[in-house]
């Protein structure tokens, strides 16, 4: 089997990130922040320095400002909604994920609020001044992913964040294609909040993720519940990042993913899209002679964080990700990846495409092996 859809979620996870899963399991998965008790600060120690890991990958200065998710989904949520009131204006780009399309339009629906979508490219790069010039008295909120889902753009963050600092209006970053492989530095991009997933680049277990909220910023709260703080009081704690970790936290899971940040930085983030982008590139390379392929992501480097999305002719990309599993034990992902926008810039809405995301733990072989698996198919089709 040959897993090409790193993008959806990473696999393997580095054996780290599973033996310390699998002690906390045994030896001290208690409730953290909810006793005194041994096992009890165990966990807890263990939530805490799974938080600092994660905040040194991100240079994130307070440690406090990150709050732990389920996963990116639950923090966009958060993030968008806890700025929202009626009247009040977003921007974000054709490129996002439903993550953050379908809250932006619920809330436009249903709270009577303003959205700007700026399209792009015909790969979705964002013109940064496209940006700025969407930019109202009443805008609360400016929301960009790193790179896209769909086909991998790197979309320009750094000249994102100092429009918006300019401006003084929050930066929202959706860090879950690219945290892990491309260098996210809270600080140097300007970024004012931060959400992403553990399962991805991180390489930690799924059912994880977090929120980073600059001091500063308020949010207005999706859940309340116990916290393990101010218990005594009706209203939930106001401060971070007790206020949005209502209930008992995935202390396995926050484990894993503290583990797999950790892994992450000992092996190095440079080092890690080196080795993807070099696989990309041959891919890109290789997919772009075969009559019939029609690519939609760039094959330069600095421009893709490692997704090469495809289609073969009039085939079905539904059914060309099926001969390539079933055929070829080649796993990929088909369809409009959550995406529908960002497809439609692509021109591919009408079908959706194919997509292969290689890993750390890919080879170069599995990539030829992928592309010889398109040779075939191409040429049966073809014949």
């Amino acid at each position: 089997m040959i897993y090409l859809d790193n993008a959806a979620t990473s696999f393997p996870k580095p054996a780290c990130v599973c033996q310390e899963m699998d002690r906390c399991m045994r030896e001290y998965c208690a409730n953290p922040g909810r006793g005194g008790h041994t096992l009890s600060l165990m966990a807890g120690m263990a939530v805490t320095s799974a938080r600092d890991k994660v905040c040194k990958l991100f240079n994130i200065r307070d440690t406090m400002r990150l709050a732990f998710t389920k996963n990116a989904t639950e923090a966009l949520n958060i993030a968008i909604k806890g700025l929202a009131s009626p009247g009040c204006h977003f921007i974000t780009t054709a490129m996002e994920h439903n993550a953050v399309m379908r809250p932006l339009r619920t809330l436009e629906r249903d709270l009577d609020i303003e959205v700007s979508v700026v399209r792009g490219n015909r790969l979705g790069e964002t013109d940064p001044y496209d940006i700025k010039r969407e930019i109202r008295r009443n805008t609360v909120l400016i929301v960009c992913t790193l790179s896209s889902n769909v086909n991998g753009i790197i979309m320009p963050i750094a000249d994102i964040g100092r429009i918006s600092h300019e401006y003084g209006i929050p930066f929202l970053v959706d860090a879950s294609q690219g945290a892990g492989s491309l260098p996210v530095d809270v600080e140097a991009l300007k970024i004012d909040m931060l959400a992403f997933p553990g399962h991805k680049g991180l390489m930690g277990p799924q059912g994880t993720g977090g929120l980073f909220v600059r001091e500063g910023i308020r949010l207005r709260t999706l859940m309340e519940g116990g916290t393990g703080s101010n218990s005594g009081h009706v209203y939930q704690p106001d401060i971070m990042p007790d206020m949005l970790e209502s209930g008992t936290l995935n202390t396995p899971g926050i484990v894993g993913l503290g583990t797999g940040a950790g892994y992450v930085m000992k092996e190095g983030v440079d080092r890690i899209h080196e080795h993807k982008s070099r696989l990309t590139e041959l891919l890109t390379d290789c997919l772009s002679q075969i009559p019939g392929v029609t690519l939609y992501s760039s094959g330069d480097r600095n421009r893709n964080s490692g997704i090469v999305a495809m289609n073969l002719a009039d085939m079905d990309p539904a059914k060309l990700s099926f001969i390539l599993d079933k055929d070829y034990g080649i796993c990929t992902r088909a369809g409009l990846h959550c995406s529908p926008a960002a497809h439609s810039v692509l021109g591919t809405n009408y079908r959706g495409a194919v997509r292969f995301s290689p890993g750390y733990f890919n080879t170069e072989k599995d990539i030829m092996d992928a592309v010889e698996a398109i040779q075939r198919i191409a040429y049966s089709a073809a014949t």
